[in-house]
C-alpha cells in the first residue's frame, strides 16, 4: 500500500545504489532540509487561509472569496505583499538582535520538527528522549521574542515580549506536567515508543480521568505557550499596538507570522501523538474487524487530521472567549492549572503503579 515511509524507502535505496554512503547521507540530509522548509511554506499557506475561514465561517460571512478560485490564492498573495514591502529598522534599535530574533524563532520551529512521527516509520530522528527535546527546544522560543522587543527600542514592544517571557515560562510547567503523565503511563520518552503503547486504544480512551485532566490542561497551555487567543497578551492590539513584533515589516514580519502558525501545528502534532495515538489507527481491543477496516486508511491521514482537528480547536477558542487581563492569566496557571497538574501527576503515578488502565 502506498505510505509516505514506503517512497523514502525507494529514495534511499536508490541513491544507496548510485552514491557511495557518504554522499548518500549528504543528499537525504539535503532532501530533508528542502522538505522541511517545503512543509514551512505549504503549512503557512493553508493554516493562515484556514484560520480565516474558520473566523468567516464562526462570524457568519464569506471570509476570502476573491483571490483565485473560492479565495485559495490569498494566502499566496499575502505572502508576496510581505515579501515586496521593505524592511525597515528603526533608529536607536540594536540592529544585529533585531535583525536576528526572528530567524531565531524560525531556527526553532524546524528543530522542533525533528522527531514528530508524520506517518508509520516516517520520522526524520527518532531519538530516545523525544520528548525531552521537545519541551527543551520549544522553551528556547521564548528568547527570540525577548530580543525582538528589547531590541526594537520601542516601550510597546519590550512590554509585549516580557509579558509574553512571563506566558511562557509559567505555562510550559503545566504543560510539562501533562506530558508526563502519558510518560508515566508509558514508561519511556522515546516518540514511537509511546505510539505503539496506544497500538490498543489511544490514551484518551484508556488513560481515566488522569488522562482526560492532562489533555484539556495542555490544550489550554499550549494555547497560552503559542501567545494565541485568549492569551493573547503579547501582541494585545487594543493595548501594545502590535507587541513585541511593532516595529517589525516586510519578511521579519512574515517570518514571526510563520512562526506562530509553525508552532502551533507543532504542539497540536504533539498533542495528537501523545494523547491521540498520532499516526496509529483507531483500535477497540480485540475488535479485529473494526480495527482492519481503520488500518486500510493511511497513517499519515490518522495524524493530520488529529492535527488539524486540535488547530480547529485552537482556532475555535479566538471567537469564543473574551482575552484575559495579564493578573487573571498568570491566576489561572499559578493557582490552578499548576496544582491540579501536580495532584494529577500523582494520580496517573499511582495508576501506573498499581496498572489501573486498559
Amino acid at each position: 500500500m502506498w505510505s509516505l515511509a514506503h517512497i523514502a524507502n525507494e529514495i534511499h535505496e536508490w541513491l544507496s545504489n548510485t552514491f557511495n554512503p557518504t554522499w548518500t547521507l549528504v543528499i537525504e540530509m539535503v532532501m530533508a532540509g528542502v522538505a522541511v522548509i517545503g512543509l514551512f511554506a505549504g503549512l503557512g499557506l493553508v493554516l493562515v487561509l484556514m484560520e480565516r475561514r474558520v473566523a468567516a465561517w464562526m462570524q457568519i460571512r464569506l471570509g476570502p472569496n476573491r483571490v483565485g478560485p473560492f479565495g485559495l490564492l490569498q494566502s499566496m498573495a499575502d505572502t508576496l505583499k510581505l515579501i515586496v514591502k521593505e524592511g525597515l529598522t528603526p533608529d536607536g534599535a540594536d540592529k544585529v538582535m533585531f535583525n536576528i530574533a526572528p530567524f531565531i524563532a524560525m531556527i526553532v520551529a524546524m528543530l522542533l520538527m525533528a522527531p514528530i512521527a508524520f506517518a508509520k516509520d516516517f520520522q526524520l530522528w527518532d531519538l530516545n528522549i523525544g520528548v525531552l527535546y521537545v519541551t527543551a527546544v520549544s522553551s528556547i522560543m521564548v528568547i527570540s521574542i525577548l530580543m525582538a522587543g528589547w531590541s526594537s527600542n520601542n516601550k510597546y514592544s519590550l512590554m509585549g515580549a516580557m509579558r509574553s517571557g512571563a506566558q511562557i515560562v509559567s505555562y510550559e510547567l503545566s504543560a510539562g506536567l501533562s506530558i508526563m503523565t502519558i510518560i508515566v503511563l508509558t514508561g519511556s520518552l522515546q516518540i514511537s515508543d509511546i505510539i505503539n503503547a496506544q497500538s490498543n486504544g489511544w490514551w484518551i480512551f484508556k488513560g481515566h480521568l488522569p488522562v482526560w485532566i492532562s489533555f484539556v490542561i495542555f490544550i489550554i497551555a499550549v494555547t497560552a505557550e503559542t501567545n494565541r487567543a485568549p492569551f493573547d497578551l503579547a501582541e494585545a492590539e487594543s493595548e501594545l499596538t502590535a507587541g513585541f513584533h511593532t516595529e517589525y515589516s516586510g519578511m521579519k514580519f512574515a517570518l514571526f507570522f510563520l512562526a506562530e502558525y509553525i508552532n502551533v501545528f507543532i504542539v497540536c502534532a504533539i498533542g495528537a501523538t501523545l494523547f491521540l495515538g498520532g499516526w496509529m489507527p483507531l483500535h477497540f481491543g480485540s475488535n479485529n474487524a473494526f480495527n482492519d477496516a481503520m488500518d486500510y486508511i493511511p497513517s499519515s491521514i490518522w495524524f493530520f487530521g488529529k492535527t488539524f482537528f486540535l488547530i480547529f480547536l485552537i482556532m475555535w477558542f479566538r471567537w469564543t472567549f473574551p482575552r484575559l487581563r495579564i493578573d487573571q492569566l498568570l491566576n489561572l496557571e499559578w493557582k490552578y492549572l499548576l496544582p491540579i497538574s501536580m495532584i494529577n501527576l500523582l494520580l496517573a503515578t499511582a495508576m501506573a503503579i498499581l496498572g489501573w488502565h486498559f
